[in-house]
């Protein structure tokens, strides 16, 4: 199979879909590999290194996608990529389809088979191509919070840590899953009071157990996460539900409770976001102010930490791309389960129920078009 990898075009996005190890190790199951020009630079990887792990250096996007037969990304395809794509080819990348209609209909209009890396599964329920940058979004959100709370940022100037005789900030995290578990660790380890809010039970033992106290658990009751909410310097926003609309925890008239300058970390934009008042932001303008709250809502976090980002998710995709390069798409996902929850559109056909139901589209079972 041909494989391709655009130059990623988003807003400061200097990640790569295909690292030279993947590259090297596609080659090495005999396919073949383009990049183009300059793709990996953003990375730390020079096209010298992909010439050395076997592939093929291409001037240009369009040669990308006119050629490749499985297209893979990191974000997903902007409107002047989407009309490139054609039925037949398979496109595997992050999709976030559930707050994008726009997207969703130009991927049905061009026929393409695209799997999206946040609904692909694991045996335990996990989403293992979503984690890594899970982890990421995660450890960066107290970090980025911590400057939006900068008063020169419009925040309340308030320092994470606090230092002897002065208390450090409260951080509500809402959510607590791969990111919230991540954003607690590192803004406790910062010296925040840090208190994580979840409905699960199971889950905050765990927490409990695991992190010995190093932050507080309390049950994500809508008089619990009001009460939080109003006390905290930061509230990030951690909930996902795979491949739906992220639901609205905090509303708009919530704000009027919170302290002014008061800092918001929207994890879930990529889904809608959390917060009623939560639009996407980019790394070029990452904040903005509503009633006085500073929301830091950029769309592609890791984005900023490409290096890191860009291996960790290498790691994690690795093995599905092989699958899909040796198998083909449609047998790749009848012997796995779990890479067929990846399916999102195929031949004009929304396959993804979560995004059907976002949207008020139809949709067409997975198992249906592998039995076809």
């Amino acid at each position: 199979m041909l494989i391709g990898c655009p130059t990623e075009i988003k807003n400061q996005e200097y990640r790569v879909g295909i690292t030279p190890a993947a590259a090297q190790e596609a080659v090495h199951h005999g396919h073949d590999v383009i990049i183009q020009k300059g793709a990996g630079v953003g990375a730390g990887f020079p096209d010298a290194e992909y010439v050395t792990a076997g592939a093929r250096i291409v001037d240009t996007a369009e040669e990308v996608f006119a050629t490749a037969e499985m297209v893979v990304k990191v974000k997903e395809p902007q409107a002047v990529e989407r009309k490139q794509l054609r039925e037949g080819q398979l496109l595997f990348t992050y999709l976030h389809l559930a707050p994008d209609p726009a997207q969703t209909k130009d991927l049905l209009d061009s026929g393409v088979t695209a799997i999206a890396y946040e609904t692909v599964t694991d045996r335990t329920g996990g989403l293992p191509l979503l984690a890594p940058m899970s982890e990421v979004a995660g450890r960066l959100a107290p970090q980025v919070g911590s400057w939006t709370l900068q008063k020169a940022n419009g925040g309340r100037g308030v320092l994470l840590g606090g230092v002897p005789g002065v208390a450090p900030a409260k951080v509500a995290v809402i959510g607590g899953g791969v990111v919230g578990t991540h954003a607690a660790k590192i803004a406790a380890g910062m010296g925040a009071d840090v208190t994580v809010l979840d409905m699960s039970l199971p889950r905050m033992r765990y927490l409990d157990d695991v992190f010995g106290g190093v932050f507080k658990t309390r049950y994500a009751s809508q008089g619990n996460t009001a009460e939080l909410v109003a006390e905290a310097d930061m509230v990030i926003g951690a909930v996902l539900i795979p491949g739906a609309a992220a639901p609205k925890l905090v509303s708009k008239a919530q704000l009027s409770t919170m302290k002014p300058g008061a800092a918001i970390v929207d994890v879930a934009i990529d889904q809608g976001g959390c917060f009623e008042t939560s639009h996407a932001t980019t790394h070029d303008d990452p904040i903005y102010e509503v009633d006085g709250i500073m929301h830091y809502c950029v769309a592609n976090m890791p984005g900023a930490v490409a290096r890191t980002s860009t291996i960790a998710l290498g790691n994690a995709t690795m093995p599905f791309m092989i699958a899909l390069a040796n198998k083909g798409w449609k047998q790749a996902c009848a012997d796995d389960v779990h890479l067929m929850r990846g399916l999102n559109t195929h031949a004009g056909k929304l396959t993804y129920a979560a995004v059907g139901e976002a949207l008020g589209m139809a949709t067409t079972a997975p198992e249906k078009l592998l039995a076809a």
